[in-house]
Order: C-alpha cells, then sequence, then structure tokens
C-alpha cells in the first residue's frame, strides 16, 4: 500500500480547488458578532474565505497564493489605503471592495486603484 507524502506547499492553502477566495482584511474580523454573522453569510456563497487580522499576515497570504488563483479582496479604509497600494498589481487580485464605517471619513484615495 503506498503512503500519500504530502508537502509544504500542498498543505499551504488548504487544498482550495477553487478559482476564487474571498480575503478579508480587519483586526476585529473575528471578535465583532456583525463580521462574524457576515463570514457565515459569505461562506454559503463562496467556501474559500480567508480572513485576517494583521496586514503583513494579510499580504504575505495573498503573494503566496498561485497566480492562477483569483482573490476578492475586502478591507476597511483604513488597513486597504496602507495594503491597496502594494497588492492591486498583483495577477492573484480580481477585485478589491473598500467598506468605510465612518460615513465621515473619504475613501476619495480608493479612486486611484482600477481594481
Amino acid at each position: 500500500m503506498a503512503a500519500a507524502i504530502l508537502n509544504d506547499s500542498t498543505e499551504k492553502h488548504e487544498d482550495n480547488l477553487e478559482t476564487y477566495s474571498l480575503v478579508w482584511l480587519e483586526p476585529a474580523v473575528n471578535k465583532v458578532k456583525e463580521y462574524i454573522d457576515a463570514q457565515s453569510q459569505l461562506r454559503k456563497i463562496i467556501n474559500h474565505l480567508q480572513t485576517f487580522e494583521e496586514i503583513e499576515q494579510c499580504e504575505s497570504y495573498i503573494k503566496s497564493v498561485s497566480k492562477e488563483d483569483r482573490i476578492i479582496f475586502i478591507s476597511n479604509d483604513r488597513l486597504g489605503q496602507e495594503v491597496v497600494p502594494r497588492i492591486h498589481l498583483l495577477r492573484q487580485i480580481f477585485t478589491i471592495y473598500i467598506y468605510n464605517s465612518d460615513k465621515k471619513r473619504s475613501n476619495d484615495w480608493a479612486k486611484n486603484f482600477e481594481k
């Protein structure tokens, strides 16, 4: 009987066989009930959802994903303003959604990026 051998790259992305993944960057993504509920709803339409609380981990993950995969990226305005300029040209990034809970704050900066 042959034994299966898994290397780090095989396990790295939880064997994601979907073309599209959703990556959500938000410091409170796993702490606020509203965000946890949103994750449940999102998982009904897309199986591969990765959440990150820190920019560095999120950016590292995105850059490690196969260039054939497509990422739908979601972030709040504050973190998005920092990370979007560094990731928006990556082939893996299909589209970017920025949300702003502070109605007084403008996301005019986001108009500089095509995705």
